[in-house]
Parts: C-alpha cells; sequence; structure tokens
C-alpha cells in the first residue's frame, strides 16, 4: 500500500520525517519528496508550499508519479468555531473554497459549475480516526474546513466564513487537496491541529503555536499508520 502523507510547509512535516529518520529524497517539480517504509506500508512524504495552487500540484504528484493509493493531510490550521483551542485537533468531514465567488453569476459562494461547494473525505478513513482517538482516549473534532488562498485574521471575516460554509476553521490547502483526490478517485484525510484560535490575534499566536500543534497532528498521522498496517 502507497501512502501519501502531506503538509504545506516544511514545519508540518519535519516532526514526521524525524520520526521516520531513515528515508531517500526525490528531486520533482521544483519540490522534494521523501520516501521510506513503516511496517510494510510504502510512505512518500512532501510538503507543497503554502497556497491552493502549490497543493494542487503535489497531491497531483504524489498520485500520479508516485502512485499514492491514500492521501493524509497533516498540518494546522486557524479556528473558526470558539469551541476549538489551541492544540485541539479537527478532522475535515468536507471542505470548501472560501475564496472561490462566481455569486455574480447566481451561484452559492465555493460553487463552480459541475462541481460541488463542498469535497467529502473518505468514509473509512474517518472511521479510522475515530477508531484511533478512542485507543489514545483523545478527542477529535469533526467538522467543515474552509480553504482559501489568504491568511485570515480579521474576525469579521472569519464570522462571515463560519456562517457561510458553516465552517468549524480555515486554512490554505485542504480543500484543493480534496478536489484533486476526489477527480483521481483517491481516498484522502485531513487532519489540523489549531495553532490559533478564533477570539485571538492569529499574527500574534501562528508562530508561537504553529511548532507544537504541527507535532500534535503528525503524532496522530504516525498512530492512523500504525492501524493501517495492522489492518
Amino acid at each position: 500500500m502507497q501512502i501519501a502523507i502531506m503538509g504545506a510547509m516544511v514545519e508540518e512535516i519535519t516532526p514526521l520525517l524525524e520520526y521516520f529518520n531513515h528515508y531517500d529524497t526525490v528531486e520533482f517539480a521544483k519540490n522534494k519528496y521523501y520516501v521510506t517504509s513503516y511496517k510494510g506500508l510504502d510512505i512518500i512524504l512532501a510538503y507543497s508550499k503554502i497556497g491552493k495552487v502549490n497543493a494542487s500540484l503535489t497531491a497531483a504528484t504524489l498520485i500520479e508519479r508516485f502512485g499514492a493509493q491514500k492521501l493524509l493531510f497533516s498540518g494546522v490550521a486557524g479556528a473558526v468555531n470558539p469551541s476549538l483551542k489551541i492544540g485541539d485537533l479537527i478532522v475535515a468531514t468536507k471542505l470548501a473554497q472560501h475564496d472561490l465567488d462566481i455569486t455574480a453569476f447566481g451561484h452559492p459562494h465555493g460553487y463552480v459549475p459541475e462541481g460541488a461547494v463542498y469535497v467529502e473525505s473518505d468514509s473509512h478513513l474517518l472511521t479510522l480516526a475515530k477508531r484511533v482517538a478512542e485507543q489514545k482516549d483523545l478527542h477529535v473534532q469533526e467538522g467543515i474546513i474552509a480553504t482559501g488562498d489568504q491568511f485570515i485574521c480579521d474576525s469579521v471575516k472569519k464570522e462571515w466564513i463560519g456562517t457561510t460554509f458553516n465552517a468549524d476553521a480555515l486554512e490554505m490547502e485542504g480543500a484543493s487537496v480534496a478536489v484533486v483526490c476526489d477527480a483521481l478517485h483517491v481516498p484522502f484525510f485531513i487532519l489540523r491541529a489549531i495553532s490559533d484560535a478564533a477570539d485571538m490575534d492569529a499574527g500574534f499566536s501562528f508562530d508561537e503555536f504553529m511548532n507544537s500543534s504541527a507535532k500534535i497532528s503528525a503524532n496522530f498521522i504516525i498512530a492512523m499508520l500504525d492501524e493501517m498496517a495492522n489492518d
């Protein structure tokens, strides 16, 4: 089984690279891909760099060039739902692009013709995540994640995204990864650890809490790999 693990920033996959320790590096399309194995699973890791275009390119490369059969995304996100606090884990049940706007043509926010506002995550991977959470006695919230090519630190904009998409968290890559995986029929899973809470100044708290939140997310991904290896 070829499993892709993806993050947006180097900080988001560094805990995973440190965990695996030994890996081969493949350079392709102005990026680096890290190839290793774990308990019988073939693993390919990459960080896409920030934004939807980079994330789409990396996800497609992981699938088309490296043969990924499942894709797990590990990273951090900002909270929209006030119940989410720094370090909390959220898995996306579905994702939307909050900055996709052709409402001038009568369509809802986030909709593109021949598409949909939301892309749903793989149900089997969500079930696997629930099992891991129960085994580790962790609270992992399920919810809607909104994606856009903007770092949102304005409370009014956050509230608009939350209301318009019923979103619980927001980031800059997940929905584009979801679109690619959905189109290529590859099961995907988006996990985010909260790095800035809804009631905080995102510009202040992001750098301070990003590394610790990324480690929390990465540790959960490793636990999911353990379960996948035992299936």
